[in-house]
């Protein structure tokens, strides 16, 4: 018997019109569903029938969602992805992918120096490590979104917090309505925050923050710099007119250098920023004030509790300079946590007090 040439269904469909097509194709659908209404409601497929559904089904495009009676199209589409993500995996391209070692001290380097990608080669030749070319270094930095050229100009203003953090400092004032025997009038508290470490400290309260009290204020704040361990450079402070020239004169006299911002710029003195609006809604906006020392007192009380207790979020919610507290040992007692208030409860601070 010679061999067929043509499966009996291909030439049936080869010879056919187009709309005898589309009455094959009605009448497949509709044996189809028979079939599997006496089947169970889901139908298992293995590998190898999936992959073939996929191969004939791909042809197809968006047609096949009038089509397909085996699974929804959905599966299908995710059959598709499948398959897709096998062979990608199994059948990588181009050069293997270099050791995580050489990835991370890539990164190193473009990071602590702000080199780029050819300082970066020549570092590794450097070294040794000759098997990584200078495409390779900058397909690295560009992965991890590092421009592959060295820094240029005086960087980025978060560059500069960076390098200066451990010895700059920001200053802001802080207003609030107080009630004195002259009636509802503004009061303003000026402060002072380590950039590196949070740590704040409360320099003046008025109702007047004239020239001479400014004058003072920034003799203040040297005195409070003087005791600092490691010695301040930098004091950021706004636009605001309250701040003179003849403070900033005071502090450089000092050896302190004023940096003032631009207009219109608060995130540049995002932590005094910050700083503000923590004391706003944790502290003094429960209070109505009445004089000076009465808002000088909640701004003490608050900067004592925020310096020594409160966790903060950006430090793993730990106070500033703690270090993470050791695991309570079992069996833990909630009668051993006891709490401290200030300020009648507004603020409070557990601890665990097994003694």
């Amino acid at each position: 018997m010679p061999t067929k040439i043509l499966h009996p269904l291909l030439f049936l469909i080869a010879k056919a019109t187009h709309a005898k097509l589309a009455r094959y194709i009605e009448y497949l659908k509709a044996e189809n569903e028979t079939l599997r209404a006496h089947l169970p409601t889901q139908i298992r497929t293995t590998p190898e029938e999936r992959t073939r559904l996929v191969k004939l089904g791909k042809r197809l495009g968006t047609d096949l969602k009038n089509l397909i009676t085996i699974v929804n199209y959905t599966t299908f589409l995710s059959w598709v992805r499948k398959e897709k993500n096998k062979n990608a995996s199994t059948n990588p391209i181009g050069r293997p992918r270099k050791p995580d070692e050489i990835r991370a001290l890539v990164l190193r380097l473009a990071i602590e120096n702000h080199w780029g990608s050819k300082r970066i080669h020549g570092e590794l030749l450097k070294m040794g490590i000759t098997d990584v070319c200078h495409t390779t270094v900058r397909n690295i930095l560009k992965e991890k979104g590092l421009e592959p050229k060295p820094r240029r100009g005086l960087g980025s203003w978060d560059e500069f917090l960076k390098r200066h953090a451990e010895t700059l400092w920001a200053c802001d004032f802080v207003s609030k309505k107080i009630w004195t025997v002259r009636g509802h009038v503004d009061c303003f508290v000026l402060f002072v925050i380590h950039i590196a470490s949070r740590r704040v400290h409360v320099v003046g309260v008025t109702v007047d923050p004239n020239r001479d009290w400014l004058a003072q204020q920034a003799r203040n704040i040297c005195m409070h710099f003087d005791d600092q361990p490691v010695k301040p450079t930098h004091l950021l402070h706004d636009s605001d007119g309250k701040f003179t020239p003849h403070f900033r004169a005071i502090l450089e006299s000092s050896g302190y250098q004023a940096k003032k911002l631009p207009i219109r710029s608060p995130n540049l003195n995002a932590y005094a920023e910050r700083w503000v609006q923590s004391l706003r809604r944790e502290c003094i906006d429960h209070f109505m004030v009445f004089g000076e020392d009465h808002l000088q007192h909640l701004c003490h009380e608050y900067e004592d509790w925020y310096n020594t207790v409160r966790p903060h979020q950006s430090l793993g919610n730990l106070p500033l300079g703690a270090k993470p507290p050791d695991p309570i040992q079992e069996p833990f007692r909630a009668a051993e946590v006891k709490c401290a208030t200030r300020l009648g409860g507004l603020l409070r601070h557990y601890y665990v007090d097994a003694a």
